[in-house]
C-alpha cells in the first residue's frame, strides 16, 4: 500500500511540475517577446521601427490566409481521433493539413514576392520597404508548417514543444539583430535585417517541430490496419474546412481590418501639417513598437492568471453549476481591476522615466494616454476570455468588427485635424462600446450583481492614493533620480507595496483570498493536465 501511496504523490507532483513547465514556457515567450522590442528599438531607431512596423502587419494578414483557422481545426480533430486512438485518422488529418497550407501559403509568397514593389509602393506607401517584402515572403511556408505541426502537438496536449518553438523563434530573433544589426547604416537596410530575423525565427522553430514531429514518439507511419471508422480522403478534407473556414473567415477579415488601421495612421498623420514622411514614421514606431508593447506587458501577467480561471467558465456551464460560474466571473472582474488600476497609476506616474530609461526616447504623453486606457484595455481582453467559455465567439466577433471600423473612422477622418491624440481618442471610444457589450451580455449569463464599490471604486481610490504619495519618490526626493535600473525598480516596489497594503486595508481582498488563488492555480492547472 504504501508503494502505492509514493506512486500516487510522485503523479501527482509530476503532474504540478509539468503545468508550471507549460506555465513559465508560455510567459518566457511572452517576456523575450517584449525584451525583443525593446532591444529592436534601441538597436534600429524609432523611424525604423515605423517602418518595421508597418509591415507587421503583411506577416499577421497572410498567417491569418495561411494557417489560422487550419491550426485550431488540426488541434481539435487530432485531440477527437486521440480519444479514439485511431492513428489512422491522426496521420491523414496532419497530413493534407500541411499539404493545404503549403499550397496556400507557396502562392501567397509568390505573389508577394513579385508585387513587393507595387504592395510598397501603393499600399504602404514607402518603397523602402521593397527588399523587406521579398525577404518576408520566403518566411510563409515556414509559418505555415510550422503552425500546423504546433496544432498537431496541441491536438496531443503537449503544449510544451510548441512554447519551446516560440522561445527558438525570439532567440533566433533576437541573435540576428544582435549580429548583423551593426554591418548596416541604411535604414532600408536595418529593417530588412529585422525581417530576416523573423524569416529565420520561422525557420528555426519550424526545424524544431519538424524534428519532433518526426521522431518516434510522436509520429508513426501508417502501418495499422484499415478500420471501419477511418476517413476517407474527402472526409478528411471536409472535416478540416468544415472548422477551419469559419475560424480563417473570422482571423482574415479582423487582420485585414487592422492591417488597414495600421498602415492609415502614418499616412494619415501626413495630412497633418505638423508631419512630413520621416516624423509621421517616428511618431509610428514610438506607438506601436515602443509605447503599444509597454502597456500590453503587464497582461500577460493577467492573462496567465485568467487561464487558470477563466477555462472553469465552460465546464461549469456544462455541469450547469451556476454558483460556480458566478464565483470564477467576480474574481477574474476582481483581479483585472486591481492590476489593471496599478498598472495605471505605474505607468502615468513614471511616464517620462520608463520612456527614457528602457528606450532612450520621450514618449511620456503616449505612455500617459495609454495607461489612463489601462483598466479598460485589461478589461476587455479579461471579457473576450469569458465569453469564449460562454461559447460566444461569433459575438466576439461581431465586437471586432465594430472595434475596427471605428479605429478606422477616427484614424482616417479626424488624425489629419488632431494628430496621434485622435487615436487615443478613437481608442477610448472603441473600449468604452465594446467593453459595454460585453458587459451586457456577461451580465445576462450571470445571476449576482456584481460588486461596484469593490471592483472599481476601492481600487480606483486605491490607486489614487498611491499616485499622490508616492509623488516625493517620482521627484526623486527620496531616491535622487532614474538613472539606473535599481533606483527604477526600488521605486517600482515600493508603490506596488502601498498599493498592496491600500487595497488589503480596504477590503478588496484579503490574504486568505491571495492564498486561494496559489492554490487555486495549483489545482486547476493539475486538472488541466489530467484532463
Amino acid at each position: 500500500m504504501n508503494k502505492f501511496f509514493f506512486r500516487a504523490i510522485s503523479i501527482k507532483q509530476n503532474l504540478i511540475m509539468s503545468a508550471l513547465i507549460l506555465t513559465l514556457s508560455s510567459l518566457i515567450t511572452k517576456i523575450l517577446g517584449f525584451f525583443y522590442r525593446i532591444y529592436i528599438s534601441n538597436k534600429i531607431g524609432a523611424e525604423c521601427l515605423g517602418l518595421y512596423q508597418l509591415i507587421l502587419p503583411i506577416y499577421t494578414l497572410v498567417w491569418s490566409i495561411s494557417c489560422a483557422g487550419f491550426t485550431t481545426a488540426i488541434s481539435k480533430l487530432i485531440a477527437q481521433e486521440d480519444a479514439k486512438k485511431n492513428k489512422n485518422n491522426i496521420n491523414l488529418i496532419i497530413k493534407q493539413s500541411l499539404i493545404i497550407t503549403s499550397i496556400i501559403s507557396f502562392l501567397l509568397s509568390i505573389f508577394i514576392y513579385f508585387q513587393a514593389k507595387n504592395i510598397a509602393n501603393l499600399i504602404l506607401k514607402d518603397d523602402r520597404l521593397f527588399f523587406s517584402l521579398k525577404i518576408l515572403s520566403i518566411s510563409f511556408i515556414f509559418m505555415s508548417l510550422g503552425s500546423c505541426i504546433r496544432g498537431y502537438f496541441f491536438g496531443l496536449r503537449n503544449a510544451l514543444i510548441p512554447a519551446i518553438s516560440q522561445v527558438i523563434e525570439q532567440i533566433a530573433h533576437i541573435l540576428t539583430i544582435f549580429f548583423l544589426i551593426n554591418k548596416f547604416k541604411s535604414i532600408k537596410d536595418c529593417c530588412a535585417v529585422a525581417v530576416f530575423g523573423i524569416m529565420l525565427g520561422e525557420i528555426a522553430s519550424t526545424i524544431y517541430v519538424y524534428i519532433c514531429f518526426k521522431s518516434k514518439k510522436y509520429y508513426k507511419k501508417n502501418k495499422l490496419e484499415k478500420k471501419q471508422n477511418d476517413f476517407s480522403f474527402l472526409e478528411s478534407i471536409k472535416k478540416i474546412f468544415l472548422i477551419s473556414l469559419p475560424l480563417g473567415a473570422n482571423k482574415i477579415i479582423t487582420s485585414l481590418l487592422s492591417t488597414f488601421e495600421n498602415i492609415l495612421i502614418p499616412q494619415r498623420l501626413i495630412l497633418n501639417n505638423n508631419f512630413n514622411l520621416n516624423s509621421a514614421l517616428i511618431l509610428y514606431g514610438k506607438l506601436t513598437g515602443m509605447a503599444m508593447p509597454l502597456i500590453q506587458f503587464p497582461s500577460i501577467f493577467l492573462l496567465s492568471l485568467s487561464v487558470s480561471l477563466v477555462p472553469d467558465v465552460s465546464h461549469s456551464r456544462a455541469i450547469k453549476n451556476q454558483k460556480r460560474i458566478d464565483n470564477t466571473i467576480s474574481k477574474t472582474l476582481l483581479y483585472t481591476s486591481l492590476v489593471s488600476m496599478f498598472s495605471a497609476c505605474f505607468f502615468i506616474t513614471f511616464s517620462h522615466e520608463i520612456g527614457i530609461f528602457i528606450y532612450h526616447q520621450n514618449i511620456s504623453n503616449m505612455l500617459k494616454n495609454l495607461g489612463i486606457l489601462c483598466p479598460l484595455l485589461y478589461l476587455n481582453i479579461v471579457l473576450s476570455g469569458i465569453l469564449n467559455g460562454f461559447g460566444r465567439q461569433f459575438f466576439i466577433f461581431k465586437i471586432n468588427l465594430i472595434s475596427s471600423f471605428i479605429n478606422l473612422l477616427t484614424i482616417y477622418f479626424l488624425i489629419p485635424k488632431f494628430g496621434i491624440n485622435a487615436f487615443f481618442l478613437g481608442l477610448f471610444l472603441n473600449l468604452i462600446i465594446t467593453t459595454s457589450l460585453y458587459l451586457k451580455l456577461i451580465k445576462k449569463n450571470i445571476k449576482i450583481k456584481l460588486k461596484i464599490n469593490n471592483l472599481l471604486i476601492k481600487p480606483l481610490i486605491a490607486s489614487f492614493i498611491t499616485f499622490f504619495l508616492i509623488k516625493p519618490i517620482a521627484h526623486g526626493v527620496i531616491f535622487p533620480s532614474y538613472n539606473n535600473l535599481i533606483s527604477l525598480i526600488i521605486n517600482a516596489l515600493i508603490m506596488l507595496l502601498l498599493y498592496f497594503i491600500l487595497i488589503l486595508y480596504f477590503g478588496c481582498i484579503s490574504l486568505r483570498e491571495i492564498k486561494d488563488i496559489i492554490d487555486s492555480f495549483f489545482k486547476t492547472t493539475e486538472k488541466n493536465e489530467r484532463t
